[in-house]
């Protein structure tokens, strides 16, 4: 067997990276398991996933961000603030968010419980308190709440929370440069692209409008 060849038979041998697996960009989750997977995490009564949690719905911030944030960018006087901003690690750029009063009130009962204080990650994981959440962790923790209230765990992932609220902004208001400045992004294109908007969409929209 020549060299040629046994490079082509290896690599026909090679298993793809996403054979069995779902990918391209995962859906937002509906309002409805939304609120399941609240409802769950506050009668269990786990204060650091529901702070978590409502923190990425509310904030629109990539994994990344999510769990970098630290105290001072959500509660610099030790109480969760009604707005923030973080500079987005992708893009270097600041990008701000509001913190609905489900969301300060499951921050504030975390940071009691805690102890937590300016200058700490406000997630932290396995490897001390001197280190954030890793974004692996964060997505084994979603995978949880996704499989507890009866969803394929395999569909969604941390940017589906990023989606959830940018896309309900979308469909009730259409306004794109709006959901733009919340999700950071320097093109509009960029937002069009993630939000999937289609011909339908803009023509829905259209129909709306009488002149």
């Amino acid at each position: 067997m020549t060299e040629d060849s046994s490079i082509i038979a290896a690599a026909s041998r090679r298993v793809p990276w996403n054979k069995g697996r779902i990918v391209g960009a995962k859906p937002p989750l509906r309002p409805k398991h939304v609120w399941s997977i609240r409802t769950k995490l506050q009668v269990e009564g786990r204060v650091r996933d529901l702070a978590l949690f409502n923190l990425a719905i509310d904030s629109k911030l990539r994994g990344c961000d999510v769990v970098a944030l630290k105290v001072d960018n959500i509660a610099p006087t030790g109480y969760a603030a009604d707005r923030a901003s973080v500079r987005q690690k992708k893009t270097g750029r600041p990008v701000k968010f509001e913190l609905t009063e489900a969301t300060r009130k499951a921050v504030d009962d975390y940071l009691k419980a805690t102890g937590k204080k300016p200058g700490d990650y406000l997630f932290t994981g396995r490897r001390g308190s001197n280190c954030s959440l890793t974004t692996r962790q964060y997505a084994r923790l979603l995978a949880g709440w996704i499989v507890s209230v009866g969803l394929d765990p395999h569909l969604f992932g941390t940017h589906s929370l990023r989606r959830t609220k940018a896309t309900l902004i979308y469909q009730r208001t259409g306004n794109l440069r709006a959901v733009q400045l919340l999700l950071g992004h320097t093109k509009i294109e960029s937002t069009v692209r993630y939000l999937g908007i289609e011909v339908d969409d803009a023509l829905a929209i259209a129909e709306q409008v009488d002149v």
